[in-house]
Formats: C-alpha cells, sequence, structure tokens
C-alpha cells in the first residue's frame, strides 16, 4: 500500500508543462498541430481520438479510417516559463502554436487545418 502512495506521491510533483505538439498521419503525411496547457494530457487526446470524439472531424476521420498505428504524436516544444507578473501563458501558448502553423504550414493537402482569414 505504501508504494501506491509513493506513486500517487510522485505524480503529483511531476511538473505540469505547456507546450504544442503534432499528430501526424504517416500514411499521407497531413499533420495537426494543437497545445495544451499540460502535456501530460495527450493521452487523453489519443483517448479522444480512439473513441471518436476528437475536435477536429477531418483528424478524426482518417483516425477512424486508418487506425491508430498509422499516426505519430510528438511534443514540438515546451512553453518556457517566466518570472515575470505580467507573464500570461494561455497567450504565451497561443503564440507559440501560431509559430508552428505557421512554420509546418498544416493547411489543404498538407494538414488538418484550415486557414485563418484575416
Amino acid at each position: 500500500m505504501n508504494r501506491k502512495k509513493e506513486l500517487k506521491q510522485q505524480y503529483k510533483e511531476i511538473k505540469i508543462e505547456a507546450g504544442v505538439f503534432k499528430i501526424k498521419n504517416t500514411k499521407n503525411d497531413k499533420i495537426f498541430i494543437g497545445s495544451t496547457r499540460n502535456l501530460k494530457t495527450l493521452n487523453g487526446t489519443r483517448f479522444s481520438l480512439e473513441n471518436g470524439g476528437f475536435t477536429n472531424k477531418l483528424l478524426q476521420k482518417e483516425w477512424s479510417e486508418f487506425g491508430k498505428d498509422a499516426f505519430e504524436m510528438e511534443v514540438l516544444e515546451i512553453l518556457k516559463e517566466k518570472d515575470d507578473p505580467y507573464y500570461n501563458e494561455k497567450e504565451e501558448l497561443e503564440k507559440l502554436e501560431e509559430k508552428w502553423l505557421s512554420q509546418l504550414q498544416p493547411f489543404g493537402d498538407r494538414g488538418y487545418h484550415h486557414e485563418k482569414t484575416r
């Protein structure tokens, strides 16, 4: 029983990191770029896809069509925290995601995103 308590404590002590991740379809090389305030939740993203409840319908459709083994998940960048009273993690995470969307261009045939009209 002590081992269980020890493992729980270790889990709680793991630092929560925000970051940007990529899901790649290895069959057609399409990619999805996403971000989360807790990278530990990537298993929840996988669970959502496996159970048909992911928010991006095109990615969900192809996940269901090709199966989970056709996809790879990768953390692209971990958000660096700043010791600044005006630091806004949510805003910084959005900027980081935009940077990766701009860099990788996962639009149209290349990915699962729609280009934003400005």
